[in-house]
This record gives C-alpha cells, structure tokens and sequence, in this order.
C-alpha cells in the first residue's frame, strides 16, 4: 500500500487530551470507538445443546510492546485487541465482505461527542440467552411436577368381589334381604385370598356412613353407597314370593357390587379397617344406627346438609388456582348434561320395554289370526309371523335390561360420584375459610395487645402474647392442612377423570356390542320368516 499524505487536521487547535492516541492505555478503556468503526454486537450460533456461543471477535493493533491487551467490551461478547503498526487485522469479521483495516498512516477520523444512549452500557446477550433457557426450564419442571402428582400408580395386588343370592328373611315389615359378598384378593394384608360372609343393606349403609366420615374431610373421594327406595322395599316386604319383587333385588345387587368394587379400587379405602372388617368379619356386623332417616345420626347429617348449603352461598373462596377454577366448572358441566344423558337413557330403556309389550300383544293377535285363518298358506304364514314377533319381542326386553344395566345405572352412579366430587372441593373451601378465620382472628389480638400496650397495662400484655402465640400456631396450621387437602384433592380429582374416562369406554363398547348382536339376530329371524311370507299363494 501506497503512503498517502493525511490531510491537514481542521481544527488547528485540538488539544494534547484530545488527540486519540495521545496515552494509549487511557483512551481505549474510556472512549469508545469511532462510528467508522463500528462494533458487531455478539452473534448466538445455534447448536444442538443451545448452550454453547460464539463470538466473533475484532482485533484493532496498534502498540506492539504491550503483551497483555486492555478488553474494550468486557462481557460484551466481542474482543478489541492492540498490536504493531505492521499487522493489518480486519476490525469486526463479516460473512460476505471483509470490514477495512486501520493503520498509523491512514488519515485519524473526527471524534465526535458520543449521545446518552450510546453512552449507556449494553445488556450482555450472553446473560439473555442463558436466561431464557433457565426460566424455560423452571416452568417446564414445574409442569412436569404436576404431571407426576395427577399420575396413578398402578396396584401390583389384586381385589374382586361379587355380590350375589339375595334373599329375604322374615316375614311382615320387620323383614330384610340379605347378600353373600364372596372376595377374591391377592392383598397380603387380608387373611385369606378368599372370603365369604352375609350381610345386608343397612350394613352397606353402615361402612359408607364410616368410610364417609373417617376420609372425606381429609379430601378423598368416597364412593356413595346405592341410595335407599322405599317403594321397593315395601314391595319386598309385603309380597309373598321373592319373584314379585325379583327385578328390585337385581338391580339393588348389581349396585352394591359396583360400589364396592369401587371402593375397593381405591388405594387409600381398601386397606381401612372398617372396610376390611366388612369383606373378613364372620357372622353379623354391629347394626347400623345411624341410617335411618329419623335417628338422631340421620337428623345431624340433614342438618349438616343445610349448614353447607348455607355457607356455599354466604362464602365465596377467592379462588387463586387456576386449576382449581376450572375443575370446579367442569364438575358442574359434566354433573348437569350426565343428568340429562341419564333422563334420556331412562326414556329409552322405558321405550324398549314399552315396545316388548307392544310386540308380545302384536305376536299373540297374529296367532289368534292364523288360527281362524281359512286360507292353508296365509294361516302357515300367520303363524310363523306371530313365532317370529316373540322373538323379536324377548329381543327388545333383552336390550332394555342391557340398556339399563350397561349404560343406564353407569350413568346414574357417576352422577352420585360427581355430588361426593363435588362435596371433597367445598372441603377444601371449607379448610380456606377455617385458615383466612384464624388469619381475621389474630389480626384482632394484635390489635387488642397494642392496645394494652398503649394503655400501659402491663398485667394482661403477657396473656395477650400467649393469645397471639397460640393463634399463629393456628394459622400455622390452617396453612398446611390447605395445602394438604388441596394437594389430595388434585391427585383425587385426577384419578377419578382418568377412571371415569376407562368405564365410560369399556361400557360404550360393551353397550354398542350388544345393540349390533341384538340387531343381527333380529335380522336373522327376520330372514327366516321372509320364505314363508313369499310362500303364500
């Protein structure tokens, strides 16, 4: 390269301070660098890890004896350095064109006052980039928490009871049913793998009153046991055979299977005592005295039923959990359209036994017309119709109790299940209100000790500190047992969806196996028939 002249300098008067390399050391620590010169902020390669930066660096040499260079941008993420006169090092390295070079000989660039926002120090974007990801990492763990908290263990034991033969024993309104419960278990905690005892209804009755009272403050969902029918079991005390009321007795034997078997599904229930007593006791179990409707049990639960309609309307939580708030409306949307669903099942299981009815009188006027039918073709004919119509007819009262059974009652258990849901989320209000009462209860024995304070009576300071003492210990407390419940009713809840998904599954496909088994032998009949109707002549 050529040596070109510089040109003379236009402000003759430039002072010794303001040369920009008159003490080489100062000026590169405290001047930035010409605008013809500018810095390339720190570009972030993209990696596999994300982790790992690359910096581009731009060398700037101008004094040759120095061997440790002062760092213009420190924590910048780009690198100025200062070498010999004779190097020629590119100042910022770009990807399509090489950025010019600056020696002793070039002409020194005017210096212009940098502005305040070129002044001001720039963020570092190594500690963006290193940011973000941490952050990203914290929310992704804190999700992945509470995916392991909804997650359900699975029980490597095994339990399967069966509810059958009930039967009645007396005679008179003293009369009452009773079932053999017959337990299958792989549980080590049970005394025998097979267990067989007799109870009856208000025994049922009995273990969920316990059950209930023993868990459901602690934030569990206990399964309801099947509700008492009045009409049903006057019938069966009043009839004088068991087949009048043989339909009642089936259907009050399938609900109580399924309760228990739910009970027993749930890791925390099948191992209390009080239900494990119910499946291994011998002989009869205490009597139940608190199921009665008119006992004094039975009047406490009435009025505790109307104390908690009370306080549902009166106190309203400050919900601050996402979750939570939506769980809650959730519940209340399932609740009111599986009501609906199951009016409509009802509608249909009613229909089909109305149209077995109507088919059975259908078959026997077609036989009564084929008897008086003159015509030997047509009569044949009539006949086979009317043989053919009270199998369509068994066909209909078969998928009415199919109905009923698979789907109906299903329906009809989760909306009970929904009501102890729903009663497990207004215990976790109910613990809220206790903590935020003890919070409202302590702030007034603050205030009561500074009052005391204030009027110099020494005498009573002392018990209104132990007060105060106390009362923190409340709220202390108040604190953890929200927690806890909140923590059990989310683990709860999450088991509970997950369960429901599975016997809405299993029973849909169980319900539409049957209809289309149920139709295919209609048809089949019907293909049997067709011969004769196409024979008369």
């Amino acid at each position: 390269m050529a040596d070109i002249e510089p040109p003379p300098m236009e402000n003759e008067s430039l002072k010794d301070e303001d040369d920009l390399f008159a003490d080489t050391t100062e000026t590169v620590e405290e001047e930035s660098l010409p605008e013809s010169h500018p810095v390339k902020e720190p570009v972030e390669e993209e990696s596999a890890q994300g982790e790992e930066k690359t910096r581009i660096p731009a060398d700037i040499n101008i004094d040759s004896d120095k061997d440790e260079e002062e760092d213009l941008f420190a924590g910048g993420g780009t690198e100025v350095k200062l070498d010999s006169d004779d190097e020629d090092v590119p100042a910022v390295e770009k990807k399509d064109s090489p950025a010019p070079t600056l020696t002793m000989d070039d002409p020194v660039p005017e210096i212009k006052p940098l502005s305040a926002e070129e002044e001001r120090p720039k963020l570092d974007v190594s500690q963006t980039t290193i940011t973000a990801p941490a952050r990203v990492a914290a929310t992704r763990t804190s999700s992945k928490g509470s995916k392991d908290e909804d997650k359900i263990e699975e029980d490597p034991y095994t339990i399967d009871i069966k509810v059958v033969e009930p039967h009645k024993v007396g005679d008179g309104m003293g009369a009452y049913v009773v079932y053999k419960v017959i337990t299958k278990t792989t549980i080590p905690a049970y005394k025998k793998a097979e267990l067989i005892v007799i109870r009856r209804f208000s025994d049922f009755l009995g273990l969920y009153e316990k059950l209930h009272e023993k868990h459901t403050h602690h934030g569990r969902i206990v399964p309801p046991a099947p509700e008492k029918s009045l009409v049903g079991m006057t019938k069966v005390k009043m009839s004088k055979e068991e087949s009048g009321s043989a339909d009642f007795l089936e259907r009050r034997r399938a609900a109580l299977e399924r309760y228990l078997n739910r009970t027993a599904s749930h890791p925390v229930l099948k191992m209390d005592p009080d239900f494990r007593d119910f499946l291994e006791r011998d002989g009869e179990l205490p009597k139940a005295t608190s199921t009665s409707a008119l006992s004094g049990a039975g009047v406490k639960r009435l009025l505790s039923k109307m104390g908690d309609a009370v306080e549902k309307i009166t106190f309203k939580m400050d919900e601050s959990d996402e979750w939570f708030e939506e769980k809650h409306q959730q519940i209340d949307n399932l609740d009111q359209q599986l009501r609906k669903l199951h009016g409509a099942m009802e509608s249909l299981v009613n229909h089909r036994r109305d149209l077995s009815v109507s088919t059975a009188v259908f078959a026997k006027s077609a036989a009564m017309l084929g008897a008086a039918e003159e015509h030997t073709a047509l009569s044949r004919a009539l006949s086979q119709l009317a043989e053919t119509e009270e199998k369509i007819e068994q066909l209909h009262k078969e998928q009415s109790d199919q109905d009923f059974y698979v789907m109906a009652e299903l329906l009809k258990d989760y909306v009970a299940l929904l009501g102890s849901v729903k009663e497990v989320l207004h215990e976790r209000v109910k613990t809220y209100k206790n903590w935020k009462d003890a919070e409202a209860t302590l702030t007034k024995k603050r205030e009561v000790k500074a009052k005391l304070e204030l009027a110099h009576k020494t005498d009573k300071i002392s018990q209104a500190q132990q007060e105060i003492t106390d009362w923190v210990q409340r709220v202390e407390k108040g604190q953890r047992d929200f927690e806890t419940i909140s923590q059990t009713v989310r683990k709860e809840v999450a088991r509970f969806d997950k369960l429901r998904v599975g016997d809405f599954k299993a029973s849909v496909i169980q319900y539409l196996q049957n209809l289309m088994e149920k139709q295919q032998q209609m048809i089949k009949h019907w293909e049997q028939f067709l011969p004769e109707a196409k024979a008369i002549a």
